[in-house]
């Protein structure tokens, strides 16, 4: 399947480090991604960074020097969908205005012949000034896309109207750019087809959805901990947040950020603080909630004050466990209401559907998604990913192996599709 192929330039901006973060969801996101840095830009991050990140090579130069090739000025640009440039220096700004190409990013740029993004990042005084207002209002004439500067603090310390936007925001503009890209399949876009937005379905309703592991503490410096990355229940939200819903959610420790647009975020650590979190989300009122946490099944019984050491072990070491609310079983049917639609998770490696199907009935749950992340086109993280949506009446949804960005997108789509299906069935 071909995905949407994003070219990221960066350009010498101490907002540099940011196109680290964009470039790694922007792979989440299931575009390809391939880097070029001006000379300025690698004192700031270096390009093996960018290249761990995307598995390619970053181009630095116009002279085939380090990893680039002397052609990467037309190869790259011939290769890519669309361009992104982030951050986008006043210098670089001016150099795509006046057609100067004398770096590598600036000859991609009059090169390239495809949709451009920019995410400026400066100085307040320099984005003030005339001369790159100017530089702006002719790239906007030229069809150039920006997002952003946005107020925050600038490396200079002040708090200004000059910063980059954040990663998150470049992600969304990048979306809706690759997503008015003609000629293009639909499994070419970097998402599935929001036609849960189209329908409204998602429109004003309040959605509770827990995400990431639970950590359980053991002593002062270790814990039980499983690898779940909270990207599914991020995926989710955001998606939901993108179709109008109103979204709680509830993250376990987990190094992503939380897509921006959200009501209220609870930061928990352990499967009982998870436990809280969801019975006052329910109790709040909410119309569905999505329990894609990961939430670990026993904690230690007794939490060690200090650090146990490891002479005192003696060569072995044993716990002893004690079980943890199960929240879809024991905290979910005191809270909800009769209204609440449940959607659970169910990770399992073997026997994958008939077990999610029992477990979607023993708990009373509407849905239940089955994953099993040790499958082939499966796995926990950035990587792709397929599930099965079960309803009371069998498989409602089989995906492909993809990003989670499109898994959470063709899940909402079609638990609309079948809500409606069943809200307007005749047989009643």
């Amino acid at each position: 399947m071909t995905s949407t192929r994003a070219l990221l330039m960066v350009s010498g901006g101490i907002a540099a480090y940011k196109a680290c973060f964009l470039a790694r969801l922007l792979l989440q996101a299931g575009f390809s991604v391939k880097v070029a840095m001006t000379e300025a830009a690698t004192r700031f991050v270096t390009p093996i960074t960018f290249e761990a990140l995307t598995g390619h090579s970053v181009a630095t130069d116009l002279w085939g020097e380090g990893q680039s090739e002397a052609l990467d000025h037309i190869e790259y640009a011939r290769w890519a969908d669309i361009a992104i440039v982030a951050p986008a220096t006043a210098n670089t700004m001016a150099k795509a205005t006046h057609g100067i190409a004398d770096d590598i990013v600036s000859t991609l740029l009059l090169a390239f012949g495809g949709p451009v993004l920019m995410a400026p990042a400066m100085n307040d005084n320099m984005w003030r000034h005339p001369a790159t207002q100017a530089n702006l209002q002719t790239l906007h004439d030229r069809g150039v896309a920006t997002v952003g500067p946005g107020d925050g603090w600038l490396a200079c310390g002040t708090i200004s109207e000059g910063r980059m936007s954040e990663p998150e925001d470049i992600l969304a503009a990048a979306l809706e750019m690759a997503g008015s890209l003609k000629g293009l399949r639909p499994d070419q876009h970097p998402r599935q087809e929001p036609s849960s937005i189209q329908s409204g379905f998602w429109t004003g309703k309040k959605v509770l959805v827990t995400a990431g592991p639970t950590f359980e503490t053991i002593d002062a410096v270790r814990f039980l901990g499983n690898r779940s990355t909270g990207a599914m229940g991020f995926a989710l939200a955001s998606a939901l947040i993108q179709s109008g819903a109103q979204v709680h959610l509830v993250a376990g420790p987990t190094a992503m950020l939380p897509p921006r647009g959200l009501v209220q975020t609870d930061r928990i650590q352990s499967a009982c603080e998870m436990a809280d979190a969801v019975a006052t989300g329910l109790q709040a009122g909410c119309d569905w909630l999505f329990m894609s946490a990961a939430v670990a099944d026993f904690a230690p019984k007794e939490i060690v004050d200090g650090k146990i050491k490891k002479e005192s072990m003696q060569g072995h070491w044993s716990l002893d466990l004690q079980g943890n609310p199960d929240i879809l079983a024991e905290v979910v049917p005191v809270h909800r209401t009769d209204e609440t639609k449940v959607v659970g998770f169910a990770l399992e490696t073997e026997d994958v559907l008939n077990r999610a199907a029992s477990k979607r009935q023993a708990k009373n749950m509407d849905y239940i998604v089955a994953n099993n992340p040790t499958a082939e086109g499966a796995g926990f993280g950035g990587v792709n990913h397929q599930v099965t949506l079960l309803g009371s009446d069998g498989v409602v949804w089989q995906s492909d192996s993809v990003a989670k960005s499109k898994l959470a997108w063709g899940i909402l789509n079609n638990l609309a599709d079948n809500e409606k299906d069943t809200e307007y069935d005749p047989r009643g």
